[in-house]
């Protein structure tokens, strides 16, 4: 007996599946959310391949994720790596030049919801721009955004991200159980600022058992007075330099009953690392965490570390 004509079903589901990729033209990519400062999600349609970033510190963190290949412009003051060095400036991370900005065309603005005003990040909203605010508080924070940055551009994880959490983990092991260490960071000397204890440098320190005397102040990085510092009495007095022949925290020699003072304890770490929510951040806090461990006994000498 003759088969009857036509496509058995399993065909025909072929043919139709076939027929939906020509005419839709495949399959409908899948939409990237990213987290964003406040809480809420900024969706991209689509890979960005044109990104501009408003800090040094998230230039550094594309090329750490293996995205600078998308970056067309960034800010001032971004010198790291040598590839971001060379990219055009729009601005510093303060001010923005928009029409800069706008003839670049991007499909992406990284902005630092803390360091660059609110005004004109909003503006670059206002126009119309996909701006990502984002704000780093944790050192997870930053592998979270090495992850985040790899989606937003469409690369591929590079295990940077996992590299970095794994750092995190064995940094807080040669310390536990051990008494605290109460360290006064410097942030300025002219006028006098410091960090509060919700900043990312202090919640690094933290793994280490360093406590920060201005933790329970109300903002990131406040301005206090000269008395106050001295009525902490800090065991560590901590300020990151760009020079080596920079010594931010000489002031204090004038105090010499400080506990700091009378053991030496006046530690620098540099300010590229130590300031920039980057993987190089952690190469400070390691460091940082063995000159704090000296000064839980008194009468060593103070240390620096690069």
């Amino acid at each position: 007996m003759r088969q009857r004509p036509g496509l058995r079903l399993p065909g025909l589901l072929c043919l139709l599946v076939f027929l939906g990729f020509v005419f839709l033209g495949g399959p409908a990519a899948a939409a990237i959310e990213l987290p964003q400062s406040d809480g809420s999600v900024l969706t991209l349609d689509a890979p960005a391949g044109r990104v501009i970033t408003l800090a040094p510190s998230l230039a550094e963190i594309a090329y750490a994720a293996g995205a600078g290949a998308a970056l067309v412009a960034t800010v001032e003051f971004s010198d790291y790596p040598a590839e971001a060095g060379r990219l055009p400036r729009i601005g510093d991370a303060f001010r923005f030049d928009l029409e800069r900005i706008l003839a670049l065309k991007p499909d992406l603005v990284m902005a630092w919801t803390s360091g660059n005003p609110a005004q004109a990040v909003q503006k670059l909203e206002a126009l119309g721009l996909k701006v990502w605010r984002t704000e780093l508080r944790r050192p997870e924070d930053i592998a979270a955004l090495l992850r985040h940055t790899a989606r937003a551009t469409g690369v591929a994880d590079n295990g940077a991200a996992a590299q970095l959490e794994s750092r995190l983990a064995a940094l807080a092991l040669p310390y536990q159980g051990l008494p605290p260490v109460r360290y006064f960071y410097q942030v300025a000397e002219r006028p006098l600022f410091t960090l509060n204890g919700a900043h990312i440098v202090s919640q690094g320190l933290s793994r280490c058992g360093a406590v920060n005397v201005f933790a329970d102040e109300p903002v990131l990085a406040p301005q206090i007075s000269r008395e106050a510092v001295l009525a902490a009495d800090p065991d560590v007095l901590l300020a990151p330099r760009l020079d080596d022949d920079d010594e931010p925290l000489a002031q204090w020699l004038e105090w010499p009953h400080m506990a700091a003072v009378k053991n030496g304890a006046l530690v620098y770490l540099s300010a590229d690392r130590i300031s920039r929510a980057t993987p190089r951040m952690l190469d400070s806090l390691e460091s940082a965490c063995k000159l704090l461990h000296q000064f839980r006994h008194p009468g060593n000498r103070s240390g620096e570390q690069p």
